[in-house]
C-alpha cells in the first residue's frame, strides 16, 4: 500500500523543523566544538570559541535564534516513487507554506532576509520565501527531507572553478581558504564537490555540508577512498593555515572538511567549494 503524504503534515514539518533549528545546534557540532575548545591554546580563539558555546546554551534554554542572521532555506527531498500526495498544493507550494509559517511564528519571529528582483530593486519578499528545493526521485514509498537554514555570511564566501585535470585540488582549497578571511565565521565545515559538471559541483559542495562531523572517527579508521584522503589532509593543512576561530588564530579554522565526488568529462575537472558557519542549521527526518 503506498504512503499518502497530507498537505498540513509536510507544511508542519518544515515550520516544526525550521524552528526547531533556529535555535538548536545540531550535537554533532556541539561536541566537536567544545573539543576544539578545550585544546584551544590562543586565548582569543578560545574566548570566541567559549562565546558560541554560550551563546548556543542560551539560545536553547530560551528558543531563541542562534544567529540574527537566520539564513535561506534550502531543502533537499528523497521523494519514493510510490508516495501519494493528498492536498491542492504542489509540493513546493507546501515547502514554501511550511518556511513562511516558521519564519512569521509570533512565539519566535525569524528574520526575513529574501529579495525579490535580486539585481534590481532588492525588494524583501516578507516571509523568508521562496526557498531553495532540490527533488530527487527515488524507488520506495517513503519521504526523506533535509532542511537546512544558510547564513549569507558563509553563502558569500562560496568558491567554484574548472581546474586543468592536472591541477591540484589541495593547493587550490588552500589558496582559496585564506581569501575568504573570517567573514563565513570560522570555526565551522568545508564542504567541497568534485566533478561533474559545474551546477553539479555546486551542489555536491551545498550537500556534503550535511553530512555529519566525523572526522575523528575517520582518522581512526583511515581513508578508504580518494575523497577520504582529500579530507584528512585538507583538515590537518587547513588548520595549520591559523586562522582560527573568528580569524583570531588559533588551532581550529575547520571542524570537518567533506567531499562529495561525481564522474566527470575527461577535459574537466569542476571543484567547488562552500563554508558553513558557527551557526550551523540543518536536520533531517522522514
Amino acid at each position: 500500500m503506498a504512503t499518502t503524504i497530507l498537505q498540513e503534515d509536510l507544511i508542519d514539518s518544515v515550520a516544526d523543523a525550521l524552528q526547531y533549528i533556529s535555535y538548536y545546534h545540531p550535537l554533532d557540532f556541539i561536541k566537536a566544538l567544545d573539543e576544539a575548545y578545550q585544546k584551544e591554546a590562543n586565548p582569543a580563539a578560545r574566548d570566541a570559541m567559549a562565546q558560541i558555546l554560550i551563546n548556543s546554551r542560551m539560545c536553547a534554554m530560551g528558543h531563541r535564534p542562534i544567529c540574527q542572521d537566520t539564513g535561506i532555506v534550502t531543502v533537499f527531498l528523497n521523494v519514493g516513487m510510490n508516495i501519494k500526495w493528498q492536498g491542492d498544493m504542489s509540493v513546493t507550494e507546501m515547502i514554501n507554506e511550511g518556511v513562511r509559517r516558521a519564519y512569521m511564528n509570533p512565539d519566535n519571529k525569524l528574520r526575513a532576509s529574501i529579495l525579490d528582483d535580486p539585481d534590481g530593486a532588492r525588494s524583501n519578499t516578507g516571509d523568508n520565501t521562496p526557498c531553495v528545493i532540490h527533488y530527487q526521485l527515488v524507488p520506495g514509498d517513503e519521504l526523506e527531507i533535509h532542511v537546512a537554514a544558510k547564513g549569507g555570511g558563509s553563502e558569500a564566501k562560496s568558491k567554484f572553478a574548472m581546474l586543468n585535470p592536472s591541477d591540484s585540488l589541495v593547493d587550490w582549497v588552500l589558496k582559496m581558504v585564506p581569501t575568504m578571511g573570517a567573514g563565513w565565521c570560522p570555526p565551522g565545515i568545508l564542504g567541497i564537490g568534485v566533478g561533474g559538471t559545474a551546477e553539479k559541483a555546486m551542489l555536491m559542495a551545498k550537500e556534503a555540508l550535511l553530512e555529519p562531523i566525523d572526522i575523528q572517527e575517520l582518522r581512526q579508521r583511515g581513508a578508504s577512498s580518494r575523497a577520504e584522503e582529500l579530507r584528512l589532509e585538507l583538515f590537518d593543512k587547513i588548520n595549520a593555515l591559523g586562522i582560527g576561530a573568528q580569524g583570531l588564530g588559533g588551532l581550529t579554522t575547520v571542524l570537518d572538511v567533506k567531499v562529495k565526488d561525481f564522474p566527470t568529462h575527461a577535459a574537466n575537472k569542476a571543484v567547488a567549494l562552500i563554508p558553513n558557519c558557527a551557526a550551523t542549521r540543518h536536520v533531517h527526518f522522514t
